[in-house]
């Protein structure tokens, strides 16, 4: 069985599709009844094949997304079937909407298909995932949303993202008071916030009202490191940050390098995830398995995936927030008991796991 998968649209692998490709394709099993192909732009051939033995197909060099969407229109189903895969996964249906065929077709949704406001966008991905052959949602949160919106419950398989545990580990040997990670020097202390600054349900902008009621309050020396690739709504989130009266304390770093992701969450004294719309909580398992209390919203997929594990708090609240950070400095026993079971749950999800689950589905 031919199975192809498709890396248009995935931001360079610089967003989340991104990853989850990476992942997806460093754990696929070496032999057995699959082969695998991956297909997308001759720009973002090395941005997955670099290390990894697996084939790369490139399309046409199209200049931008609405070119490569139109050929994925037209064009994309006889390419499939000129390249004899017999499914294609798609990962990123949001901006390449899936095709279908005379092959398997399965979309994997990371995010809520609720949460589009663009109506003609959300329509058309609505058509799209109407034909595909299955739809993988990451979570049971995301599964509810389609299931909402007129999907069809026996189309959709949950199978949740995993995270990799040889990146993803607790780091023992953080003494130091700088967290020197190129092209970056941090102070410690610090919370770290580590998604991406695409927009208000992020909830960025409350998130730096509540390091003011925390630093207002307690006068510590912690700073507020908030880690992610920006969107259309960084620059508000800029603004808040640069307006603040603790704008000193408040640093933030842009898109981050994956492979100094782990010594950042292990460096920080805990993890906020204030985000009310995650689809899959990965910033939460992530800082878990690195060892780091994590504080999040009781929204989203976070409270499926981060258990009992978390303190939660209502991401409208900032004061709520603030309290959460304030337990964390000064709560010796609950951070410990919050480390030690974080790294045990963390345990729980892996890209093995979710490799395997994603072939059945093929399959």
């Amino acid at each position: 069985m031919k199975i192809g998968i498709d890396t248009c649209g995935c931001n360079q692998a610089a967003g989340g599709a991104g990853s989850y490709i990476r992942s997806i394709i460093k754990n696929l099993p070496k032999s057995g009844e699959f082969t695998f192909e991956l297909f997308g732009l001759e720009a973002e051939r090395f941005e997955y094949t670099s290390g990894i033995d697996i084939p790369f197909t490139a399309i046409p060099d199209f200049k931008n997304l609405k070119e490569v969407q139109k050929w994925h229109k037209y064009k994309a189903a006889k390419f499939i079937q000129r390249n004899k895969y017999d499914a294609v996964l798609f990962p990123n249906p949001e901006k390449i909407h899936p095709v279908t065929g005379k092959f398997t077709s399965v979309a994997v949704i990371n995010s809520q298909v609720s949460g589009i406001h663009d109506r003609k966008v959300r329509k058309n991905l609505g058509k799209a995932l109407k034909n595909v052959s299955k739809i993988i949602a990451v979570s049971e949160f995301i599964e509810k949303d389609l299931i909402s919106n007129g999907f069809d419950k026996e189309k959709i398989n949950v199978v949740h993202n995993g995270i990799d545990h040889t990146v993803f580990y607790p780091v023992m040997d953080l003494d130091d008071d700088i967290l020197d990670i190129k092209p970056f020097a941090i102070k410690r202390p610090y919370f770290l916030s580590c998604t991406s600054l695409s927009g208000p349900q992020k909830k960025h902008i409350e998130l730096i009202k509540a390091f003011e009621i925390f630093k207002a309050k307690n006068q510590t020396a912690h700073r507020l490191v908030i880690a992610g690739y920006g969107g259309e709504y960084a620059e508000k989130v800029q603004k808040a940050a640069y307006n603040s009266e603790f704008a000193e304390d408040i640093f933030i770093t842009g898109f981050y390098p994956f492979e100094s992701l782990a010594k950042l969450y292990a460096g920080s004294d805990g993890c906020v995830v204030t985000a009310v719309n995650e689809g899959a909580g990965l910033p939460v398992l992530e800082a878990m398995a690195c060892g780091v209390p994590v504080m999040c919203s009781d929204s989203g997929a976070l409270p499926e995936v981060g258990g009992l594990v978390p303190l939660y708090f209502n991401s409208e609240k900032p004061d709520e927030i603030a309290v959460s950070m304030e337990k964390v400095i000064s709560d010796k026993e609950l951070c410990s008991k919050m480390v030690d079971s974080g790294i045990k749950r963390a345990s729980e999800f892996n890209w093995k796991a979710t490799v395997a689950e994603t072939l059945n589905v093929l399959k």
